[in-house]
């Protein structure tokens, strides 16, 4: 039988984090997005999941910050989250949310935004009713909020660089 196991990515698996995300979303965008945000350091928390020694699922979040009457409050973006299609349905996504969030609380975050499948990521406490008080050029009901704390509840969502250059 084997055993899936999380752990934090490491060098060695720049290879093989590229490879899920491109078969995960069929493109070379996502993959390329991971490669510039932990090569512009703005990774927090960076998991993969492996199956008999092979990455098969991988999760980052990048530093975040809301701007709000000339304050700025650091958050994290949870994008992207890729599993290998073979294993999608088993439960591989949610085990690197749920580990990520651990993880993330106890390095004292509060606030988690994604943007993706609402039914999905509802299930693990995101909602677009925590987020839709935030400026964000990515603001609708794929638009969402998770928080742990004292987290601002409106302002200008700024992400990453790397995300500029996605979307350009």
């Amino acid at each position: 039988m084997s055993m899936m196991s999380i752990r934090g990515a490491t060098p060695r698996d720049r290879e093989a984090i590229r490879l899920v995300e491109e078969h995960a979303f069929g493109q070379q965008a996502e993959a390329g997005l991971v490669d510039a945000l932990v090569t512009g350091g703005d990774a927090v928390v960076e998991l993969v999941a492996e199956e008999d020694g092979q990455v098969v699922g991988h999760i980052l979040f990048s530093r975040l910050f809301v701007q709000n009457g000339g304050k700025q409050f650091a958050a994290v973006a949870l994008a992207p989250l890729a599993v290998e299609p073979s294993f999608h349905g088993s439960g591989i996504g949610g085990a690197l949310i749920r580990e990520a969030h651990i993880r993330l609380k106890d390095a004292g975050e509060t606030l988690a935004v994604v943007l993706g499948d609402p039914a999905y990521y509802g299930r693990f406490g995101y909602s677009h009713a925590r987020a839709e008080n935030f400026e964000s050029e990515y603001q609708g009901d794929a638009l969402q909020a998770l928080a742990w704390g004292d987290a601002p509840e409106k302002g200008k969502l700024v992400y990453a660089q790397a995300f500029t250059a996605l979307a350009a």
